[in-house]
């Protein structure tokens, strides 16, 4: 959406990806060379909310090894994360941020400046329990009626329930894409 020409790579199967290439393939291993901008998502469940009722530690930390092979590639670079990740966090944002109805937190290590999102749109404490706003993570609730709920939420028409839970909204992306291409412009 802002006018990149996107590569995906992960790991297994994306069968329902939207960019313009993808690569199934080990992102640790993947080569990075010939790209402006990379994004990076590790896995979040070490430092989800979610792993503080079970040990964290079964899930692998991936973020040291990322961060070593941004760095070394020389390019511009996010590491997208939740918040409790251990990334610096150059920016945090939110669903609400962009008029969502989802409270969505992710943090964002970056190799340059952001632009800040307004924070004053931030929902109100309380508003996912009263419903006004849907939090999109794990198996979620709603029970049969969540995938609709969550897909409105994040803006995301084309994934499944088990991609949502995963998933960045395209908000996010779109909003530090814009930054990248002036980056990338200059």
């Amino acid at each position: 959406m802002a006018g990149f020409h996107v590569t995906g790579v992960d790991i297994n199967p994306q069968p329902r990806y939207v960019g313009d290439e993808f690569h199934q393939a080990d992102a640790l291993t993947f080569p990075l060379e010939g790209y402006d901008f990379i994004w990076a998502s590790p896995p979040c469940q070490r430092y989800s909310l979610g792993s503080l009722r079970w040990d964290p530690t079964i899930h692998p930390d991936l973020i040291p090894d990322v961060r070593q092979r941004l760095v070394a590639s020389g390019s511009h670079y996010v590491i997208e994360n939740v918040p409790r990740a251990p990334i610096r966090r150059d920016l945090l944002l939110c669903g609400t941020m962009f008029g969502l109805k989802l409270v969505r937190h992710r943090a964002f290590e970056s190799s340059f400046w952001l632009w800040r999102a307004d924070h004053r749109r931030c929902a109100p404490r309380g508003c996912t329990k009263r419903k006004e706003y849907v939090t999109v993570a794990g198996h979620g609730g709603f029970g049969s009626n969540a995938l609709p709920v969550w897909k409105s939420a994040m803006g995301i028409d084309w994934m499944e329930k088990s991609e949502l839970a995963q998933a960045i909204p395209p908000a996010y992306s779109e909003f530090i894409g814009n930054q990248v291409k002036d980056l990338c412009l200059t």
